[in-house]
């Protein structure tokens, strides 16, 4: 029993009540994301749209999602944590309903939008506040964490929504709705302002004396920079995966069964990487999650049509993904200054959004026009370039530590 208290106590050091009130609420709204995956299906077989318009009006939410990532960052740090929490979290709920009884195409399209802005408007709020509450040594745990809580909640979510598609396909708006207007509460209830008192000026900052501020700060660009192309590799496992087994006569079930090894290794390895990367370099453990990402993708090039090699190549860019997942938003809020930590998380999270964007249309352009071979030798060879830039990210880090004046 004491050996078990004493396993606890390390998992949860310096990691204080009104994180875990986060961390449970994130948990709660990942359990209702009911929503998003079904989308496509909802539009083309309940409300007759076609396959072209349920895609384009789909991917509005990504847009309304890119769009918050820097609107949410901005707003967090000069209002508060607390207030764009409470506003995403109150709003968006009444976004899904909304779509829900939506009927026109106009319409639809609209409220896909504003449920894409309010639905995501909270992250980089939730960011900061991490940032705020957990110290430097513990954020990396904190932040893959909360990362395991969203893919548990995220694993369970389809099979909650299946069984409810089959009664009715509003039930799903109506989950979804309440389990983020719970998550809602809980900030009401529980969460306090957690911004600290020294960024309170950024209150009275112009936008453009803030964006001077973040250009002379060239080590966050690189790295947010760095994240889309991460991204662009990532959704290849979404996109261009599934048509390259297909292609080799493997079936849709077959690529269900190596995508749930993803999700099966995140929930059962998240805690241990993330405890283990704590005391990681942080640039370091990008450069080998950057180079699992490539290595796991770079053996498609392999796998022809043995699907017991596809678990093996899902498995290792797992773990880059998981070591990333961890480490990259901690590294963003250990190099952000105070004041800007919301729209530092702001400006990381967009561009991982515009990657969801850039990585499927780049994707399936090299796919069909070079071919799977030059797409998966093309994914390995720009992750090595990826951990190269890391490495070198880190050495300048380094001098920046021991001299402030060499950046």
């Amino acid at each position: 029993m004491e050996t078990i208290r004493t396993r606890f106590a390390l998992l949860t050091a310096d990691l204080p009540s009104t994180y875990w009130f986060l961390w449970f609420g994130i948990l709660i709204n990942r359990l209702g994301s009911f929503v998003i995956p079904f989308l496509t299906l909802y539009l083309t077989s309940q409300r007759g749209i076609s396959i072209g318009q349920a895609a384009l009006t789909v991917s509005l939410f990504g847009a309304g999602s890119f769009a918050a990532q820097l609107a949410g960052g901005e707003l967090a740090d000069r209002f508060g944590r607390r207030p764009v929490l409470l506003m995403s979290l109150f709003i968006a709920p009444v976004a899904m309903v909304a779509l829900g009884f939506a009927r026109a195409l106009p319409l639809i399209a609209f409220f896909t939008f504003i449920l894409g802005f309010f639905t995501d408007l909270f992250r980089p709020a939730l960011g900061a506040a991490i940032a705020d509450l957990v110290p430097s040594s513990a954020r990396t745990r904190a932040f893959g964490y909360q990362n395991w809580a969203v893919n548990l909640g995220f694993s369970l979510a389809p099979i909650l929504a299946g069984f409810m598609a089959r009664y009715n396909y509003l039930l799903l708006f109506i989950g979804d709705a309440l389990t983020t207007f719970i998550f809602g509460l809980i900030v009401l209830a529980r969460i306090p302002e957690t911004r600290p008192a020294e960024a309170s000026h950024a209150a009275h900052t112009t936008f453009k004396e803030r964006i001077q501020q973040v250009r002379r700060e060239p080590l966050l660009l690189a790295f947010s920079a760095l994240a889309l192309f991460i991204g662009v590799i990532y959704m290849q496992g979404y996109v261009t995966l599934p048509l390259d087994m297909k292609a080799h006569g493997l079936t849709s079930t077959d690529f269900g069964l190596a995508i749930a090894v993803n999700g099966i290794l995140i929930v059962a390895f998240s805690i241990q990487v993330s405890n283990a990367a704590s005391n990681w370099p942080r640039f370091r453990a990008m450069a080998a999650a950057a180079l699992f990402l490539g290595t796991g993708f770079g053996l498609n090039m392999f796998a022809r049509n043995l699907l017991p090699f596809y678990f093996l190549t899902v498995s290792v860019w797992t773990l880059g993904e998981i070591t990333a997942s961890a480490v990259a938003p901690a590294l963003i809020a250990d190099l952000s200054p105070i004041e800007l930590r919301g729209l530092y998380q702001g400006i990381f999270g967009s561009a991982w959004g515009l990657s969801l964007f850039i990585g499927p249309v780049l994707g399936g352009w090299v796919y069909e026009q070079m071919g799977a071979f030059a797409l998966w030798l093309g994914c390995f060879i720009l992750a090595c370039v990826l951990a190269l830039c890391y490495l070198w990210m880190g050495n300048l880090a380094r001098q920046r530590a021991e001299n402030p004046q060499t950046l």
